[in-house]
C-alpha cells in the first residue's frame, strides 16, 4: 500500500511541503558525506521500519515524501493506516531503493515519524481515560513546537484527540491579561461580542468562582475554567447547571491524566491539555537496513 498525502481536510500540502522544505534544508545544507564517502553510489539499500516500543503510528505520509523528495527512485510502502495502534516489534513500513536516498533520508523520515507518533500515542493515553458514554472532548492547545503545530496538531486527531483554536485569528479566547487590561470580565465579554465576527464563540477564561459568575452574566458562549481543582469545579458545575443558555465549560491548566475521569463524570465538555504536544516524546522506532547489490534503472 502506498500511503497518499493527507487530503487538505486533513493535512494541508502547503503545510507539508513549508516542513519538509524547513527539515531537508536544516539535515542536507551541505549533502551527506559519510554516505557519499562511504556508500558506492550503485548501492542498493532494503529496510523496515520497526516499532520499539507500542505507539500509536502518525505521520507516515511525510516520511515516504521526504524519501521522493530525497531520491524519487526510492519506493516506501506502509503497511499500516495513520492512527493504528501496534505493538513493539511491528512493521509499520518498508523502503527500497538507491542506497544514497535512502541513507540520506532516514534521519528526517524517522524524526517526523516518531515525533508524530509520540503526540498520537500521549492523545491516546489520555483519551482512553475518558469513560465511555461521556461526551467530554480532550483537545489540544497552541503550544506546540514552534513551525511544527500543523503535523501535531494531525498527531492529535490521529491518537482520537480534538483540535482548539488552530491561531490567535482562529477565535476569540479572552485571558487574564485581556481582562486586566478591559477592566473586568463582563467588559471584555461585551467588546468581543460588538466587535468581533458573528461567525465566532466568545469564550473566556476565568480563574475564580466569581469570575465565573460575571461570565455567566454576561453570557459568554464558552467558560474556561483555568487551574480549577476538582471541588472547584463541581461548584462551578452546579451553577453553570442553572445557567440559560448553557455555556460549554472548558477546564485547562495542567491537568493530568489521573484527573481526566473525574473531570469528565462532573459534566465538563472540553479538557485542553498543553501536554499533548509539548510533553510527548519521540516514540522509538527503528530503521533496520541492509546494503546489497547494484542499483539498476
Amino acid at each position: 500500500m502506498n500511503v497518499p498525502l493527507p487530503s487538505p481536510a486533513d493535512l494541508s500540502p502547503l503545510e507539508v511541503s513549508r516542513i519538509l522544505d524547513t527539515a531537508l534544508a536544516e539535515d542536507l545544507a551541505a549533502g551527506d558525506l559519510t554516505t557519499r564517502a562511504v556508500v558506492p553510489p550503485d548501492a542498493v539499500a532494503r529496510g523496515e521500519f520497526i516499532t520499539r516500543e507500542p505507539l500509536v503510528v502518525a505521520g507516515l505520509a511525510l516520511a515516504a515524501l521526504t524519501f521522493q523528495r530525497v531520491d524519487p527512485r526510492v519506493t516506501f510502502t506502509a503497511l499500516v493506516h495513520d492512527g493504528a495502534h501496534l505493538d513493539p516489534r511491528a512493521v509499520i513500513a518498508r523502503v527500497e531503493g538507491p542506497a544514497h536516498g535512502v541513507l540520506t533520508g532516514e534521519r528526517v523520515s524517522l524524526n517526523l515519524l516518531q515525533r508524530m507518533s509520540g503526540v498520537a500515542t500521549r492523545t491516546r493515553d489520555f483519551v482512553a481515560a475518558v469513560p465511555k458514554g461521556t461526551p467530554t472532548r480532550i483537545t489540544d492547545t497552541r503550544k506546540t513546537t514552534p513551525g511544527l503545530r500543523a503535523i501535531e496538531r494531525y498527531a492529535v486527531r490521529m491518537g482520537g484527540g480534538h483540535n482548539h483554536r488552530n491561531d490567535l485569528g482562529a477565535g476569540v479566547l479572552i485571558k487574564d491579561n485581556h481582562i486586566a487590561v478591559c477592566g473586568g470580565v463582563r467588559a471584555a465579554i461585551e467588546r468581543a461580542r460588538a466587535n468581533a465576527p458573528h461567525t465566532v464563540r466568545i469564550e473566556c477564561e476565568v480563574d475564580s468562582l466569581a469570575m465565573l459568575d460575571e461570565a455567566l452574566a454576561a453570557k459568554a458562549d464558552v467558560i474556561m475554567l483555568d487551574n480549577f481543582d476538582d471541588a472547584r469545579v463541581g461548584e462551578a458545575m452546579e451553577r453553570v447547571a442553572k445557567a440559560s443558555p448553557r455555556p460549554l465549560i472548558e477546564v485547562s491548566g495542567g491537568v493530568k491524566h489521573e484527573r481526566i475521569a473525574t473531570l469528565a463524570r462532573l459534566g465538563v465538555d472540553i479538557i485542553s491539555v498543553g501536554s499533548l504536544t509539548h510533553g510527548a516524546r519521540a516514540i522509538d522506532i527503528g530503521l533496520d537496513l541492509t546494503v546489497t547489490g547494484a542499483w539498476t534503472t
